[in-house]
Formats: structure tokens, sequence, C-alpha cells
């Protein structure tokens, strides 16, 4: 592949230009970086968007220093075309902002400035530094001011900056502590990242139980990194992780939902679920499946494992996914076990069982995940389908066809008739299949309007002046 061959290239360089790279204990920065210029690597400028080279140059210009950085930098040395272009400098936030007009400041757990293109948005941070953990540090009480941690070491607030060396040393993995400056479009590689790159290995900075802490985010990170990139983790980086999974407890369900579309609409679901599940991450973004887990014969599991590969063929195939599908696929069998007891309970007909369920499956899911309204009420629409999938009497039928939901109720009752292998599903499928055929002008089509109700007349006023 052309990347193994770049990636051995630039190793071999390295250990040109930083023969006593090999001492350094891994999972630490260099004493000094490897440099690599522009003669020994493959990153050009025309591999890089315009928006992020406008910024990198207008920064440079201003008198700061300007990188891209992280996995930006490592993506296009993999040969691979990056999602976001990140940079790096020693501007501060207020300074990257009277540069750039179209610029906003964001982010209280750490200041960041987006530098806005219409669609387009370049993600600009400070060099971070490092916290005042020594109390005779001079500026232990400014940095204490700008930094805080939880009873957890979980960092809160993180405005604290530093040099490019510091901000270095801050980096989650080896493989992301890669800067490209655009003063000398040379690469400056701080942790032996590329080497990590050329032995398969996703290793962290510094002490991972410590970094984990200081944000559990990265433990799901490292999952998905390794998957996306072919890299296993590096011993010491996966062994704290079973341990403290517990830690996403603290974590807002808004970020996680951000990291579960990062997770799962990225071509490795099923790879990413199969990771997470045995470092018992999974759980914690799913509790109501913690239990059904470690049963692959469950129907919860096989639905899971199902609806990814799915994900992951249509990703390919360069289809859309909708996440409202994920989610009620994920959660149906937990929704439809409570709707059960609610029939058994209160014997309320199923519609309305399952309509209570919803809402109590979904009241518990979002303590973990927060899921949008755009996604939580087509969920519904898919679950309440499949009731009224079952209603097979032509007119019904046919009017259904036109419900703006139909086919993604449609594809979950042949997902689930594949799942639990079932006979009666399987012909109820077949059913909508072949009415499909025969009224294709039907689906997909908007239903009527229903009929306005006649306006009452107001009865005239009393006169009441006699």
């Amino acid at each position: 592949m052309r990347s193994t061959a770049i990636i051995k290239q630039l190793a071999t360089f390295a250990k040109k230009v930083f023969p006593g790279k090999t001492a350094i204990k891994p999972g630490k920065t260099l004493p000094q970086p490897i440099k690599i210029p522009r003669s020994e690597h493959p990153i050009s400028r025309k591999d890089i968007s315009e928006n992020a080279l406008k910024v990198l140059y207008r920064l440079n210009k201003g008198g700061y220093d300007a990188y891209l950085v992280g996995g930006c930098v490592r993506d296009l040395l993999l040969g691979v075309t990056p999602k976001d272009f990140d940079v790096a400098t020693n501007a501060s936030p207020e300074q990257i902002k009277s540069l750039f007009r179209n610029c906003r400041l964001i982010g209280r757990r750490f200041r960041l400035a987006h530098i806005v293109y219409g669609r387009d948005i370049i993600e600009v941070a400070t060099f971070r530094g490092h916290h005042a953990d020594d109390s005779n540090d001079n500026h232990s009480d400014e940095k204490k001011h700008v930094s805080k941690q939880d009873n957890e070491g979980m960092l809160l607030r993180d405005n604290v900056y530093g040099t490019i060396d510091e901000d270095a040393q801050r980096r989650d993995f080896t493989v992301n502590a890669l800067y490209y400056s655009i003063a000398d479009f040379a690469i400056y590689d701080f942790a032996n990242g590329i080497a990590d790159l050329e032995q398969g290995l996703l290793r962290l900075i510094g002490d991972p139980e410590q970094r984990y802490r200081e944000d559990p985010v990265r433990m799901l990170r490292a999952v998905r990194f390794a998957t996306k990139l072919g890299l296993r983790l590096e011993q010491e980086t996966e062994a704290p992780i079973r341990n403290l999974a517990n830690l996403l407890d603290n974590i807002p369900p808004a970020r996680l939902f951000e990291e579960f579309l990062k997770l799962f609409l990225n071509q490795r679901a099923q790879a990413n679920f199969e990771r997470l599940t045995e470092l018992n991450l999974f759980q914690y973004l799913f509790p109501v499946l913690k239990s059904v887990l470690k049963q692959p014969d469950s129907l919860e599991y096989r639905m899971a494992t199902q609806v990814f590969a799915d994900t992951d063929k249509r990703l390919r195939e360069e289809k859309g996914v909708n996440p409202a599908y994920l989610f009620a696929a994920l959660l149906w069998y937990p929704m439809s076990a409570r709707a059960e007891e609610i029939v058994q309970e209160s014997g309320l007909p199923p519609y309305d069982a399952m309509q209570i369920a919803a809402a109590d499956t979904l009241t518990r899911q979002v303590r973990s995940i927060a899921i949008p309204k755009r996604f939580s009420i087509p969920m519904r629409d898919i679950w309440l389908l499949q009731l009224r999938l079952q209603q097979t009497s032509p007119r019904r039928a046919i009017r259904l066809l036109s419900h703006p939901k139909f086919r993604a109720g449609y594809d979950f009752l042949l997902l689930r008739a594949r799942v639990e292998n079932d006979k009666e599903l399987t012909e109820l499928g077949a059913f909508w299949t072949n009415l499909q055929k025969q009224n294709p002008s039907e689906v997909g089509s908007v239903a009527a309007k229903p009929t306005r109700r006649p306006r009452r007349r107001r009865a005239p006023r009393k006169n009441n002046n006699g």
C-alpha cells in the first residue's frame, strides 16, 4: 500500500536524523522534535483545504506560529483525505479573533476559535500548557484560576496556554503529536508518532490512567482511531480501560451523542461495536443493554451486530444513514419488553402501551446519550409503524404507503425478520414488498391533507339597547 511505503520511508528518515530516539521511553515526548523537511515527506499544499491555508498564512503574516496539527497531518501522511483541518498557534483566542472578522470564540472547558467560511469551519486552538500540579509553581494561582479538575481527575476547565512543546505533551496519542509548519512546510514529530504508525500501534502520551481520568472520552477515541487506522492498542494504553469505563457516566450526554455519531457513521460501526463491547465501554453508552451485551445469542446483541453491519454496507455504497434508525434498532427490544409489561399490568391497548414505553425508554437513554428531537420523533414513528404494518386490509395498507416514515418502518420490519428469523415477520415483509410493487406511485407520496372542519357560525350579538 502507498501509505505503508510512505510511513516506512519517514521512519527510516527519522532514525537517520535522530539516532538516539530509541533510548526515549515509549509514550513520552522527545527532548527535541524530529524535523522532516518538505523534500522528505509527501504532504503538499494542494492536499490542504484552501480555507485552512488562508488561516495558516494570515496567522503567520500576523507574526504568530501556525501549524496544521493532529489527525489531519496523520491522515495526509497515510494518503487519506482528512475530514477536518485543525490549526494550532501561539496566538491567544483574543489575538486570533482580532485577525479574523469571521471568527467566533467557543468553549468553556477549553477556549477555541472557529474561523467560519460558509459551511466550512477551521478550528484554531492556542498551544496548551501544563497544569499547576506543583504548589511551589510561581504561576500556580494563575493556572488554578484557568484550570479545574473534579474529584476523579477529569478536566472541567482547561484554559492553560503554553509552548508548542507543552502542547505536544498535552496531545492524546503519539500519532496526533505531528505538526505541519506553514513557515517551512516541514513536519515536526514530537512523540515518535511516525515510528508508532510504522509498527501499527496506537499509544497514549503520558500515563494512560491519568490521561483517561482527565478526559474519559479518550477511551472512545482510542477505539475509534484504532479501527479507523487499522492499528492495535498498545498494551499499556489498553490496560486501564475496563476499570475506568465507568468514568463515562460523568460525560455530558450531548458530548456522548457527538461521539456516537463519530463511532458509528464512519464505515467502522461493526468493528467499533465489537471492540467497545469487549472493553466494557458500550454498556455505558446504552445502559439498558448492559445485561445482554455478553450474550451473543441474545436478540439485542444480534440486532446491534446486524444494524451496524448494514450501516457499514450502506456507507460503503455512499448511501445515507439516519441516526434515528440506529437508535430505534438498538433500543427496540428494551422498549418492546417494557410495552408488554405495561399491557399486562394495565390492560392498555398495544398502541397506547408502546407510546408510554417509548417515552420511558427514551427518558432512560438520554441520561447517557442525548438524542435530539429531530431523531427521537422519527424513532417513535418507526416503532409505532411496527404495529400499523400488521394491518393488511387493502384500504389501510395502501393508505399507509404514503406515511412519511413508511420506508424506514418497512426497512426496520425486514431487519427484525432477519434478526429473529421469524416466519410471520418474513411473510409480513413479503406482503409489503409486493404491495409497493403493485402501487409504486403511492410509496413515499405526501399524505392527503385532512379536510378542514366547517367553521362554526357565531351567534348574532344581542342588542342590549332595548
